[in-house]
């Protein structure tokens, strides 16, 4: 009944932790009605085709829709990916201290996190579709500056500018959620993450070979060409986004109110927290892994140091399974199992120089964890506040941001003057505070 939706609704904003949230998500799936569509499920182009208030039954988000939001996401976020393996070449060619290097890292993801505050709360509020394009053309702008750049300043304002463009992930992340129904949104959410993940992993593959075959420079005009196509066939495929915005907010209105949903929901704070724990471990590993591997005794090629980050496809699996897992109510034990492999995996890692195997085992656990943490994040988060889908994960992601340019500066500056085994102590550090924050935070008799 709707009095009793709104109850529960109301005692997960002002319960006593984020159980409580998890449980009351779980119970909403339960408790459903068996045949109701929400009336924004609908595909908008399919409702123009057949007419408004013909009567027939609204069209599900299709499969093919998940795949082109998880390409598409795929795509753009590879560009804040690109230059990990690259940042010896790129250090080299432009008389970069290694110190500086790390800063190519970190700037973008500063940028990042800068795009995330500023641009993503925009889909709230405008017509996502428009936005997305927009955002893509600029792109290949600043990509086009970075494949140009003939001193480190321009490169490192590139970088910045590619960041801040680069959110454009996130507000397919938050289109596609909008789209999917309440009880299937995990699975939605943990598709199109999983195409995330997958550009993640294939930018370092993409980036090491053309390195290798062309150079550093042509990986961005390559990229700068992809992201242009990729605008065109997003602007004609796309649903346009019906959903009614707040019309009176203004953007002063709507960045603040990114604010207060922070200190209205628990849950957010802390799956936050979470997110920030989590990507500076992540980036803690993937930032600095290329300075080892292209030193004695591997010396290995770009195309190798980037053909790594494949082995962490299983992270990509994990992003599907978590939202599964999710959508039954497990949340909080995904998250806390996963949280144990992140804090597991920096034993194997910690033996990189002298054994590959032991990094390959590192990496697949890494990756796994982290993305299965991500999607069970993200699918929590945005059950809370529908309506402000694109704030909740926009806001979420700028401690994703903070977490992963705080592990890039860090574990690069720290390899410079104590080496490879004090990156993984630090990565360490960072997995087991998430670990000890999910058993500090545990509800009472959580059945989750």
């Amino acid at each position: 009944m709707p009095g009793n939706r709104t109850g529960n609704r109301a005692g997960n904003r002002t319960g006593n932790g984020p159980g409580n949230g998890e449980a009351v998500t779980r119970r909403r799936h339960r408790h459903r009605p068996p045949r109701h569509r929400p009336s924004w499920h609908r595909p908008p182009r399919a409702e123009a085709r057949t007419g408004e208030g013909s009567g027939s039954a609204p069209s599900p988000l299709s499969r093919g829709v998940v795949t082109l939001f998880a390409i598409a996401c795929g795509t753009a976020v590879a560009n804040v990916y690109f230059s990990q393996p690259l940042l010896v070449t790129m250090g080299h060619d432009l008389a970069m201290s290694p110190a500086l290097v790390g800063s190519v890292v970190t700037l973008t993801h500063l940028g990042y996190g800068l795009g995330l505050f500023f641009l993503v709360p925009l889909g709230d509020v405008t017509d996502r579709r428009r936005l997305i394009v927009t955002q893509l053309l600029l792109l290949v702008a600043a990509l086009a500056v970075v494949a140009a750049a003939r001193t480190a300043a321009v490169l490192l304002a590139g970088m910045a500018a590619t960041g801040l463009l680069a959110v454009v992930t996130q507000t397919l992340v938050a289109f596609a959620a909008s789209l999917a129904p309440p009880a299937g949104r995990g699975r939605v959410v943990g598709l199109v993450t999983s195409g995330v993940v997958t550009g993640i992993l294939l930018a370092r593959t993409a980036s090491g070979l053309l390195a290798d075959l062309a150079g550093w420079r042509s990986v961005y005009l390559a990229s700068a060409s992809l992201t242009a196509l990729l605008a065109l066939v997003l602007y004609r495929v796309l649903p346009r986004h019906r959903a009614a915005p707040p019309a009176t907010l203004r953007y002063g209105q709507l960045l603040r109110s990114t604010v207060t949903l922070f200190a209205r929901e628990p849950l957010l704070r802390l799956r936050a927290l979470f997110g920030l724990l989590v990507f500076a471990a992540f980036s803690t590993l993937w930032s600095s892994v290329a300075l080892p591997l292209s030193e004695a005794p591997y010396f290995l090629p770009h195309s190798a140091i980037g053909a790594l980050g494949l082995i962490g496809v299983a992270g990509a699996l994990a992003a599907t399974a978590a939202g599964r897992l999710n959508d039954r109510g497990l949340s909080r034990r995904t998250t806390g199992i996963a949280l144990a492999l992140l804090t597991a995996s920096w034993l194997p890692l910690a033996f990189t120089r002298s054994s590959l195997g032991a990094l390959v085992v590192g990496v697949i656990l890494l990756d796994l964890a982290v993305q299965a943490v991500h999607v069970t994040n993200q699918t929590l988060i945005y059950a809370l506040h529908p309506e402000a889908g694109s704030r909740l994960i926009g806001g979420y992601m700028v401690f994703y941001s903070i977490g992963s340019a705080t592990g890039a500066l860090a574990a690069t500056s720290l390899y410079t003057v104590a080496g490879w085994g004090a990156v993984c102590a630090l990565g360490a550090a960072f997995s087991c505070l998430g670990l000890v924050l999910w058993a500090c935070t545990a509800p009472p008799h959580s059945p989750t």
